[in-house]
């Protein structure tokens, strides 16, 4: 078994190595599968023989020389060997040394990133890919955090490498002009990555712990190569932020409790101070974000000492703001209930009532709802409203509260009407 420390190291150099391998070839594809077999190496080899003196040298010898196996096994019916010689100076012919610094000095880890996480791809392949290149993890992690099959998560990784490699994208930092887009494109991964593991979308658990904590580690990463950025800066203070949560939103069965309703002293004080510091100087660079605001508001959650002591009128603001930055429903739904605990139920419901063809379907409009109808004490249609919502999640513990909720709500109601 690895030990924490070295897995923790190999993931940090994978992005390093790929981006040496891939500059000095050109070809992310071979560059990447070569680093993952070196990486294979080094788990079963340095919890044994010691982690060697320049590990990222370590790694981009032998990962270079797993390249060059796959290159001379292709030779003949690709010629890439050929290829590859005829554009290679004689100098770069051999393998390099273990001990060469000036190789393993530049770090790639970023430029790996905005490649992986290129807008040409799908979400689902950007995640996958991104995961796998700069995470360090194998595709079999992938696809058990995923619950798809190896060969399916292969597949979308090599379709994924494919694509790049037919789009031509070169290697390295996208052009001045093109970095913003692609930082949106490689912070929206992140994104996705981290919700998925806070929340994940279906299975039998609520939350998958592993990925929101690599989502965290490639947040810190991206920090440590941007630290200037408002936004990076901002995405890690609200996965920081949200994340000190997850102890208190379950029980001892896995069965989600509710924010108002959690044991704050179960919190992680820790990822609260750090984050609260991050997005308090985001903030303070006067260029704000969707990432930064929606930190603002899990701060604002995370500093008030009881849920009735939440402050809610700025929530409702921070939503206000946010709402106005980008077009998405799921911010207006969040604004709904900010809504309905400052003016009340009515107000929020009313909001709702706008909603309602944007979000036909989705399982958070129904739940959302039912709770606003439970405030307003209109249990008949929040029992239903529950119902629908635990019908459309795929989330089994989320469908279990639903349910469960729905049938406390029936059982009061009937006691009510007997009486």
């Amino acid at each position: 078994m690895v030990s924490a420390p070295i897995d923790d190291l190999l993931r940090e150099l994978a992005p390093q190595v790929v981006g040496v391998l891939t500059r000095r070839f050109g070809d992310f594809d071979t560059a990447e599968d070569a680093v993952q077999e070196a990486l294979l190496d080094a788990a079963a080899q340095w919890p044994e023989q010691g982690v060697p003196g320049n590990p990222r040298g370590w790694l981009i010898q032998v990962a270079y020389r797993r390249m060059t196996e796959q290159l001379r096994n292709e030779q003949a019916r690709r010629r890439r060997e050929e290829l590859v010689a005829a554009r290679t100076p004689a100098d770069r012919q051999a393998a390099p040394p273990a001990d060469l610094v000036s190789e393993s000095d530049r770090d790639d880890t970023l430029a790996t990133l905005f490649l992986c996480c290129h807008p040409a791809l799908t979400p689902p392949s950007a995640i996958a890919l991104t995961l796998r290149s700069v995470g360090g993890l194998s595709t079999a992690e992938i696809a058990r955090a995923f619950m798809v099959p190896e060969a399916t998560m292969a597949q979308r990784i090599s379709r994924a490498k494919q694509r790049i490699k037919t789009s031509g994208v070169p290697f390295g930092m996208p052009a001045p002009e093109e970095r913003p887009r692609r930082l949106a494109s490689a912070l929206h991964v992140l994104y996705l990555i981290f919700n998925e593991g806070y929340a994940s979308s279906t299975g039998p658990d609520l939350q998958r712990v592993e990925l929101s904590r690599e989502a965290i580690r490639l947040a810190r990463t991206a920090h440590r190569l941007m630290p200037d950025d408002a936004e990076v800066t901002g995405l890690l203070a609200l996965m920081l932020l949200t994340d000190a949560r997850r102890p208190a939103r379950t029980d001892a069965h896995g069965t989600p409790i509710p924010l108002a309703e959690q044991d704050r002293g179960l919190w992680d004080g820790a990822a609260i101070a750090e984050g609260v510091a991050l997005v308090t100087a985001a903030l303070s660079r006067g260029s704000v974000g969707p990432y930064q605001l929606q930190a603002a508001i899990a701060a604002v959650h995370d500093e008030a000492p009881s849920a009735a002591e939440t402050d809610w009128p700025q929530v409702l603001a921070l939503y206000g703001l946010l709402e106005r930055m980008s077009d998405n429903p799921m911010v207006s739904l969040s604004r709904a209930v900010a809504a309905a605990m400052v003016h009340g139920p009515a107000t929020g419901l009313g909001l709702l009532d706008r909603l309602a063809d944007r979000l036909d379907g989705h399982h958070r409009f129904y739940a959302t709802r039912a709770h606003l109808r439970e405030m307003a004490g209109d249990l008949g249609a929040a029992v239903a409203d529950y119902r629908a919502a635990a019908g459309r999640t795929t989330n089994i513990p989320e469908r279990d509260y639903l349910t469960t909720r729905a049938a406390r709500l029936a059982e009061d109601l009937a006691q009510r009407r007997a009486r």
